[in-house]
């Protein structure tokens, strides 16, 4: 199964490389356009902040390999701030309201989360919906490894004629916030799979038995 983990100059490339291999997947760290297109499965992880991973993002062109896969129905996982870029903008500039334009597959922002200790680091519980592929085998107790300030509070996406409500995973950390997206060939965490320990393993395999 041929992985590749999308290299724009931001995320925990090694760590999601070892992961994705101890899953069972055949994985390169790349940022060619050719192979992250060509790839049975792309994943796209991110550290830092919304508008400079937007710009690596860019300079090699991944917000067009991210839309031409989905437009062929092939798989892409983001993770961490990966996941935030696939929503419209990100409002990390606070007072001067100035937004970072996303990739735009989702409607919503990403905004900071109103909570008494930011960052939001360290183990937390989520709420994946019935029918999840991403939890699947996993106990609701389970703890996921998270690390951020910003996220996504409110799903925007409604669902339409002919048009399938993606599942929503949410977690809390202050307030509720979106913590993991399903939605056919794009799936996505704000959690660091590849930190969370065996929990994190299954569902990086259950995300490797979807393509």
């Amino acid at each position: 199964m041929n992985i590749v983990v999308l290299d724009y100059g931001s995320g925990n490339l090694r760590s999601a490389e070892r992961a994705l291999a101890r899953a069972g997947a055949e994985v390169t760290v790349t940022a060619d356009f050719d192979a992250a297109l060509d790839a049975e499965g792309l994943v796209v992880p991110g550290v830092g902040a919304f508008g400079a991973c937007m710009a690596g993002l860019r300079a090699v062109r991944g917000d067009q390999i991210i839309g031409r896969r989905l437009a062929g129905g092939r798989p892409v996982l983001g993770i961490c701030v990966g996941m935030q870029i696939l929503f419209a903008e990100g409002a990390e500039h606070g007072a001067d309201g100035e937004r970072d334009e996303g990739c735009g597959e989702w409607p919503g922002v990403v905004e900071r989360l109103d909570a008494p200790v930011l960052p939001h680091m360290g183990w937390n519980t989520v709420q994946p919906p019935e029918g999840s592929v991403l939890f699947e085998g996993l106990d609701p107790a389970t703890r996921f490894y998270f690390v951020h300030s910003y996220g996504v509070r409110k799903w925007e996406l409604q669902a339409g004629d002919g048009f399938r409500q993606p599942l929503v995973t949410w977690a809390e950390h202050g307030v509720p916030f979106v913590a993991a997206v399903e939605n056919g060939p794009l799936m996505a965490t704000q959690f660091h799979p590849e930190k969370s320990g065996d929990a994190g393993a299954v569902l990086l395999k259950n995300w490797l038995a979807t393509l």
